[in-house]
C-alpha cells in the first residue's frame, strides 16, 4: 500500500530539516531537495544577520506553501527558526571567544627579568632606556604599579612564584639556596591538570651558583641527575641554567648540556617559542616559564643593542643593551601568541625577580636597591595581559606580590592542588583582574631570615609599611645613605606611608604608636608561623623530620658582657 500524501509530506519535511542541519553545521553542504535548497539557502547565506534571514525565510515559505499542507509548512518554519537560533547562538559564542569572552583553561606564560629595577622601563620614565615592548604591554594590559617581590634576592623570589609561599618557610633565604623537594609547585599542579609545562632560562632553585670559585661566572647547564631540576619540579620540557647566563650560553636541554650562540634572552625566547608553537599546533594548553638571565651582572650586550646608547658610557651601553634584548624578547613572545591565535586566552605575566642594582635610575629613585627591604629592593615592574579576562587596559595601585601568582594561576586555570601545602601566603587576584578588588585583604610580609631571627623584617598594610630591626641592616663602619641600600639611618622600628612617601623618608613611628604596635604584633605572629614551617610542620610527620634536618641553623644572640 502506498503511503498517504500527508505521510509523504511529513517524511519530506523531516528529510529537508536534516539537510538543513548539515548545511547550517558545515556551511558548505548543498541542500538535498528543491524545497530545502530554496528555504535553507536563505538561512545559510544570511547567517550574518539572523533576523534578516528569518524575514527572508517567511517570504520563501510563502512562495512554496503550495507544496506542503499548512501544518507541515508550520513545522518546517518552526524547525528553521530553531536552526537559525542555534546557529546564531553558536556563532555568538565563537565570536565571544575571539573577542575575549572565553576564559576556559587559559595558557599561562610567565616572563621574568633578572635584576630589573622599578625604574628600568620607558613607561616609568627612565631617561635613557628604550623599552617599546614593555611600554606597549603597560599601555594595553594591566599595569601593576605596586608589585612586590617576596624577597630582595633571586632564588627566594623564584621559590615564591613556584609555590605561593614565602621562601623563608622552605629555607630559601639566599641566592642559590635550594627549594625543598617537598614543596608543591605550580608546574606540578598544572602538569597534573593536563597542561604541557616548560621552563626556559634561569632556574636557580637547585642550590647551585655555577662556579663558586669564580666571581660572576655565569651559571651552568642543569643536568638530568640534579634532584631539584625543573624536570623534578613539574616541567615536561626544560632548557635551563642553574644561575644567570650571558652571550653564547651552555644550557641543559632536559638535562643534556648544549651550546647555544647569541644573546641569552634571544636564546631563551627561541627555545620557549618552539615549545609554545608545538603545544598550540597540538591544541594543548601550555604553561611556559621564561626566565631571562639579564640584566644581571656581568653585563655583556650585543653590539647592535649597545649602539642604541652610543653616547653613554660603556657600562651603561652594556646594561641598557641587555635590557633592550629583554624588551625585544618580550615583544617576540607577544607577537608569536598573536600569530598562533592564542593570545586572547593566554595569561601573560611579566615582572622582575628583585629590585634594581644599578643605582637610582634603575630603582626609579626609590630608597634602597637589590638586597634590601626598602622599596627599591622589592618593588618591581609588574604587567599582566589576558584579553579574554582583562577586557580594557588599566593601572592598579593595589599592592600585590609574587606570592599571589601561584593562587591566581590555579584559580584562572581551574587546576586543583589535591594536597596543597599550607599555609599559603599569596591571594587570588582574579577579582582584581575584573576591576572588583580594591584591597588584597592580607598584609604583605618580608623577612631577611638569612640574618637570623633578628634580621630586618617589614610588613605592608596599605598604605603603611613597617620596618623592624631596620638598624640591623646598617653595615658597620659605613655612613648611611638612603640610596646605598640597607645602609639607612634611623631607629630599629620605622613606619612610612608609602602611598605618599615612596622613598621612605618620613618616619611616622613616633606619631602612630598604636599602628606600630598592631603591625608589629601581626609581623611577629607571621614570623612564628614561618619558624614552624622551617621545622617541617607543613609537610607531615615523615617529611617534617627530613625537612627539619636540612633547616638552616638559627643564629643566637651573644650574651652581653657585664
Amino acid at each position: 500500500m502506498r503511503p498517504s500524501a500527508s505521510h509523504r509530506d511529513d517524511d519530506n519535511a523531516t528529510a529537508d530539516f536534516a539537510d538543513c542541519a548539515d548545511c547550517l553545521d558545515q556551511s558548505a553542504k548543498s541542500a538535498q531537495s528543491a524545497v530545502s535548497s530554496r528555504i535553507f539557502g536563505a538561512a545559510h547565506h544570511e547567517a550574518d544577520g539572523p533576523l534578516c534571514g528569518i524575514l527572508s525565510l517567511s517570504r520563501r515559505l510563502a512562495s512554496v506553501n503550495h507544496t506542503y499542507p499548512p501544518a507541515v509548512t508550520f513545522r518546517l518554519l518552526a524547525a528553521v527558526l530553531l536552526a537559525v537560533f542555534c546557529q546564531a547562538l553558536i556563532a555568538g559564542r565563537a565570536g565571544a571567544a575571539e573577542a575575549g569572552g572565553n576564559t576556559a583553561r587559559p595558557n599561562v606564560v610567565l616572563v621574568m627579568a633578572d635584576d630589573q629595577g622599578f625604574g628600568d622601563t620607558g613607561y616609568n620614565g627612565h631617561p635613557n632606556l628604550k623599552t617599546p615592548n614593555l611600554d606597549a604591554l603597560a599601555r594595553e594590559g594591566l599595569r601593576l604599579n605596586r608589585f612586590y617581590t617576596a624577597h630582595f634576592n633571586c632564588s627566594p623570589t623564584r621559590a615564591s612564584i613556584m609555590t605561593g609561599r614565602h621562601p623563608d618557610r622552605m629555607g630559601t633565604f639566599n641566592p642559590g639556596a635550594p627549594i625543598r623537594a617537598q614543596e608543591l609547585t605550580v608546574a606540578k599542579v598544572l602538569q597534573s591538570a593536563g597542561y604541557a609545562t616548560g621552563h626556559f632560562g634561569k632556574w636557580h632553585l637547585n642550590g647551585k651558583n655555577g662556579d663558586k670559585n669564580t666571581k660572576d661566572l655565569p651559571g651552568r647547564a642543569i643536568l638530568a641527575t640534579d634532584p631539584l631540576s625543573p624536570g623534578k619540579m613539574g616541567f615536561d620540557q626544560w632548557v635551563s641554567a642553574d644561575n644567570f647566563f650571558d652571550l653564547d650560553p651552555v644550557l641543559g636541554r632536559n638535562g643534556v648540556p648544549e651550546k647555544f650562540h647569541g644573546d641569552s634572552s634571544d636564546v631563551t625566547t627561541d627555545e620557549a617559542l618552539k615549545f609554545i608553537r608545538a603545544q598550540a599546533a597540538a591544541g594543548k594548553p601550555f604553561f611556559a616559564v621564561v626566565w631571562f638571565g639579564s640584566p644581571h651582572v656581568p653585563h655583556e650586550a650585543l653590539a647592535a643593542d649597545k649602539a642604541l646608547y652610543a653616547s653613554l658610557s660603556e657600562s651603561e651601553q652594556n646594561y641598557y643593551g641587555e635590557l633592550t634584548a629583554v624588551d625585544r624578547s618580550l615583544g617576540r613572545v607577544r607577537a608569536a601568541l598573536r600569530e598562533l591565535k592564542v593570545s586572547e586566552n593566554t595569561l601573560l605575566w611579566y615582572n622582575s625577580d628583585n629590585g634594581g642594582a644599578a643605582g637610582p635610575k634603575s630603582t626609579g629613585n626609590l630608597r634602597g636597591s637589590k638586597s634590601t627591604l626598602w622599596e627599591g629592593g622589592v618593588r618591581v615592574p609588574g604587567l599582566v595581559e589576558w584579553p579574554a579576562r582583562i577586557a580594557k587596559p588599566f593601572v592598579s595601585e593595589m599592592p600585590c606580590s609574587t606570592l599571589d601568582m601561584y593562587p591566581t594561576i590555579l584559580a584562572a586555570t581551574g587546576a586543583v592542588a589535591e594536597k596543597q601545602i599550607q599555609p599559603l601566603d599569596g591571594v587570588n587576584l582574579l577579582p582584581m583582574f575584573d576591576g572588583k578588588m580594591e584591597s588584597r585583604g592580607k598584609s604583605i610580609p618580608f623577612w631577611n631570615r638569612a640574618g637570623g631571627r633578628d634580621g630586618h623584617a617589614a610588613l605592608i598594610d596599605w598604605p603603611y609599611k613597617l620596618h623592624t630591626n631596620a638598624a640591623a641592616a646598617k653595615p658597620k663602619g659605613k655612613k648611611a645613605a638612603p640610596d646605598a641600600g640597607e645602609a639607612a639611618p634611623g631607629s630599629s622600628i620605622q613606619l612610612y606611608d608609602v602611598s605618599k612617601d615612596p622613598r621612605e623618608t618620613t618616619d611616622l613611628a613616633k606619631e602612630q604608636p598604636d599602628r606600630v604596635a598592631k603591625m608589629t604584633a601581626e609581623l611577629e605572629a607571621w614570623k612564628k608561623s614561618v619558624e614552624k614551617s622551617l621545622d617541617g610542620a607543613d609537610y607531615g610527620t615523615a617529611a617534617a623530620t627530613e625537612a627539619k634536618s636540612d633547616a638552616p641553623p638559627t643564629r643566637k644572640k651573644k650574651p652581653k658582657q657585664e
